[in-house]
C-alpha cells in the first residue's frame, strides 16, 4: 500500500471516529440533561472525560494526516478543510477539553449550580459548532476524493453502465 493510500485512509478513519464520538458526546449530554438524573449527568460527564483519550488523538491523527494530504500550499476545498480544521481545534482545546474536565469536577460533586449549566450551554454550542465544521469537512473530503459531486449525489449511481 502506497503513502498516499495509507494516508487517505487514516484520514478517513480518524475523522469518523472524531465525528462520531463528538456526536455520542453531544446525544448523552442532551439525553441525560432532559431526564435531569443527577446521577446519570455525572455519569456521562465522567466518561466524556474518558472519551476525551480517544477523541483527541483522533483529531491529531485527521488534522496531522490531512495536513500531510494538502501538501505545503493548500488550494481549493482543501484550504477550507484546513481553515475549519484550525477552528476544531481551537474550539476544542479553549472550550470543549476545560468545560469537559470542570463539568465533571462539578457533576462528581453533584454541584448543578449557575456556573455548571453556563458551562454547559457553552459547552453544548461548541461541541455543535464542532460537528458541523467537521460535518462540512466530510462533505468536502467526499467530493474530493469523487465519492460525491457538487450536488451531493453519489457519482457511481449517475455513470452509465
Amino acid at each position: 500500500m502506497n503513502r498516499r493510500i495509507l494516508l487517505r485512509t487514516l484520514h478517513a478513519t480518524a475523522g469518523s471516529i472524531a465525528l462520531l464520538a463528538i456526536l455520542s458526546f453531544q446525544t448523552a449530554t442532551l439525553t441525560t440533561e432532559i431526564l435531569g438524573d443527577p446521577a446519570r449527568i455525572a455519569a456521562v460527564k465522567s466518561l466524556i472525560v474518558m472519551g476525551l483519550l480517544i477523541l483527541i488523538p483522533a483529531l491529531a491523527a485527521t488534522g496531522g494526516s490531512g495536513f500531510a494530504l494538502s501538501g505545503p500550499r493548500p488550494k481549493g476545498l482543501a484550504a477550507r478543510k484546513l481553515k475549519r480544521m484550525k477552528i476544531v481545534a481551537a474550539n476544542g482545546l479553549l472550550i470543549l477539553v476545560p468545560a469537559a474536565l470542570f463539568l465533571n469536577w462539578k457533576a462528581g460533586q453533584g454541584a448543578f449550580d449557575l456556573a455548571f449549566w453556563s458551562v454547559q450551554v457553552a459547552e453544548i454550542a461548541a461541541g455543535l459548532a464542532n460537528l458541523v465544521l467537521l460535518g462540512l469537512n466530510m462533505r468536502d473530503g467526499l467530493r474530493m476524493t469523487g465519492r460525491i459531486g457538487r450536488d451531493g449525489l453519489r457519482r457511481r449511481l449517475t455513470r452509465p453502465v
